[in-house]
């Protein structure tokens, strides 16, 4: 999984037709404490996230898991929003 932060949508009128209904979302990798890493993936947002929350992205088979995306075109699934992180030191 992918620890994330949402920043944008995609908006396609013309799409292949399984993915017609389907909100994409751009989510860019985040270390623990919040802070960017470099690159970006496009995702079906099975969750409902929103710009700015952070959030857990599945890719390759793992995301065709869903009720809403299985079956379908997918490479990369918003599975959850993350409402806090802990994180030990120690580890």
């Amino acid at each position: 999984m992918i620890l994330g932060r949402v920043i944008g949508t995609v908006w396609a009128t013309r799409k292949e037709e399984r993915l017609q209904g389907m909100k994409l979302q751009i989510v860019r990798p985040v270390n623990l404490d919040y802070s960017d890493k470099s690159g970006f993936v496009v995702a079906v947002d099975a969750v409902g996230a929103g710009v700015g929350e952070i959030v857990l992205v599945v890719q390759g088979s793992s995301a065709r898991q869903t009720a809403l995306t299985d079956g379908k075109p997918v490479d990369a699934t918003i599975m959850a929003i993350v409402d806090k992180l802990d994180v030990s030191e120690e580890a």
